[in-house]
């Protein structure tokens, strides 16, 4: 199927006049967003959101994703009012079981041993909270569709491309692209860990040019 996408929000009265010298800030420390980001050439700034990740009891995927979106998004813009605040957050899904982070490379072995032959949903949600109640969010989904991996084959990738900071343990940008049979998407950077295409769409409502 193809990946599905959700977007909710109220658009602010009016676009702003010279969006661009507005002061635009990520809420995340991520350098994978950061890099992600600049790819859209608006300066802007990097600002930890510092906030509880932690999933709600009987949470589904994409309700934590947009939920963590929001309230990293909400906590740097509490602090600076008037900026354009960027919060986004990723949650992988393998068969109703949450992939985190493996951190280590005995968690990652078995986050890809896990997903062997199996498919895995990326929710990667992004919400944008500015001046005067401006607040748009979109959560995208991708699928990946993992080859059937045995362990050898996990050594090796692990090896050249250990993957602890990613969700899922591997990087679609990278070597991990091997790992795969398909991966089914309305926007590749989703995927990395921010979707640009619903991304420059906010900011285009919000009246930063883009081109």
């Amino acid at each position: 199927r193809r990946g599905r996408a959700r977007t909710a929000g109220t658009a602010a009265a009016g676009r702003m006049n010279h969006a661009d010298t507005r002061r635009l800030l990520l809420a995340s420390g991520s350098p994978y967003r950061a890099g992600l980001l600049a790819r859209l050439g608006l300066e802007f700034q990097v600002e930890a959101p510092h906030v509880d990740e932690s999933a709600l009891p009987g949470e589904a995927p994409h309700l934590l994703a947009a939920r963590l979106a929001a309230l990293k998004a909400d906590a740097v813009h509490s602090r600076v009012p008037s900026a354009w605040v960027i919060g986004s957050d990723q949650v992988a899904d393998c068969g109703g079981r949450v992939l985190g982070k493996p951190l280590s490379l005995e968690a990652a072995r078995r986050q890809l041993l896990a997903a062997s032959g199996r498919s895995v949903d990326f929710h990667t949600a992004v919400c944008v909270a500015g001046p005067d109640g401006f607040r748009q969010s979109h959560c995208d989904l991708t699928r990946v569709s993992f080859r059937a991996l045995d362990e050898p084959t996990v050594e090796r990738y692990l090896a050249r491309e250990p993957a602890l900071d990613c969700a899922g343990s591997f990087k679609a940008e990278g070597l991990g692209i091997t790992l795969f049979e398909s991966i089914d998407s309305r926007d590749p950077t989703a995927l990395v860990g921010l979707p640009l295409i619903a991304l420059a769409a906010i900011l285009r409502r919000a009246g930063f040019e883009l081109p």
